[in-house]
C-alpha cells in the first residue's frame, strides 16, 4: 500500500476478517499475521476457499439481478477490501448509470476502497465511508450526504459475509431492523451469513473449529442457524429460492463448484410497497 495511504489506525497485532477474506479471495491487501490467520482457519475448515469464492460470486449474481429488476443504487455495509467483482464493478458492467455506497470499519479495506474509487471509479456516483454498520442511523446519514444516493428510489442494502462476524451483543440485529425501517419501498436486502444448519456432522465439526480460531482474531466469528439468519430479514418478502446455500441461489451454470458449499447460504428480500 502506497504509504500516504495507510491509515494510523490498523491494527496489526491482531488477524482481521476483511483482510483474511483478500487473502483467500487470492489479494495483497493483507499481513502476514493475516496469511498466518488464514492458513490455521483453512486447516480447521478445507472449504474455506471454496466457500469464499462461492460467496463472492453470490454477491455478483445478487448484484446483477438488483439491476434487472429495477434496483441500481447499493449500500454495501462491511464491503471488505476490494479485490475481484467489487459491486460497482459489477454494477457499472450493466448500468453505467449505477450508484454505491461501501461501508466498513476496517481501516485498510477503506484505505483500499478510496485508492480503488479514485483510480477506476467515479466519484460522483461511488463512495467509501469509515463506519461502523451497528450504528444504523449514522451510516445512513452519511451515506445519504454523500448525496449518490436518492433516498426517494429504492437502493438495494448488502451485507455479505459479514453479520457473521457481528453477535447479536453488538445490536446488529437492532441496526439491521433500523435499516430495513430506512429504506424507500420496493427496496431490496441482500445478505449471506456462514451457518451450520443443514451440514453434514463433519462439516459442522469444522465449523466449530473455524469458530474456535476466529477467537484469535480481532472478529471473531458466530454461527447462526438458518432460522436466525432469515429473521434478520424481517417482514421483507424473500424472492425465490429464498434462504438457500449460495452457490444454489441463481446459479449460472449446473455444474458451479461453489454449488456443493452448504455452510454458506444467502438470500434476497424485497421491502413490500406500503399499502
Amino acid at each position: 500500500m502506497d504509504q500516504q495511504h495507510l491509515p494510523a489506525e490498523i491494527d496489526l497485532e491482531r488477524p482481521n476478517a476483511a483482510r483474511t477474506y483478500d487473502w483467500a479471495l487470492g489479494g495483497t491487501a493483507n499481513w502476514a499475521i493475516d496469511r498466518e490467520y488464514g492458513e490455521q482457519a483453512l486447516k480447521a475448515y478445507p472449504q474455506l476457499r471454496v466457500a469464499v469464492r462461492a460467496n463472492r460470486d453470490f454477491l455478483g449474481r445478487a448484484v446483477r439481478y438488483c439491476l434487472a429488476n429495477g434496483v441500481n443504487q447499493f449500500l454495501d455495509l462491511g464491503s471488505g477490501v476490494p479485490t475481484m467483482g467489487n459491486v460497482h464493478e459489477v454494477a457499472d458492467d450493466i448500468d453505467d448509470e449505477s450508484r454505491c455506497v461501501y461501508v466498513d470499519i476496517e481501516p485498510v479495506a477503506v484505505a483500499h476502497s478510496r485508492i480503488l474509487l479514485e483510480e477506476t471509479g467515479d466519484l460522483e456516483r461511488h463512495a467509501v465511508l469509515h463506519a461502523d454498520l451497528c450504528d444504523a442511523e449514522r451510516v445512513w446519514e452519511a451515506a445519504m450526504e454523500t448525496g449518490i444516493l436518492d433516498p426517494g428510489r429504492p437502493i438495494a442494502l448488502l451485507t455479505v459475509a459479514v453479520l457473521h462476524f457481528l453477535p447479536d451483543p453488538t445490536g446488529v440485529r437492532e441496526a439491521i431492523r433500523d435499516y430495513r425501517a430506512l429504506l424507500p419501498p420496493e427496496s431490496l436486502y441482500v445478505l449471506s451469513h456462514l451457518s451450520h444448519s443443514d451440514v453434514a456432522d463433519g462439516e459442522q465439526s469444522q465449523l466449530r473449529r473455524l469458530e474456535n480460531v476466529s477467537k484469535q482474531s480481532s472478529t471473531p466469528g458466530v454461527l447462526r442457524t438458518h432460522e436466525e439468519i432469515q429473521a434478520f430479514f424481517g417482514d421483507f418478502e424473500l424472492v425465490e429460492p429464498g434462504l438457500v446455500p449460495v452457490g444454489q441461489w441463481h446459479p449460472d451454470a449446473a455444474q458451479d463448484p461453489g454449488a456443493e458449499v452448504r455452510t454458506a447460504v444467502g438470500g434476497v428480500a424485497r421491502k413490500p410497497r406500503v399499502g
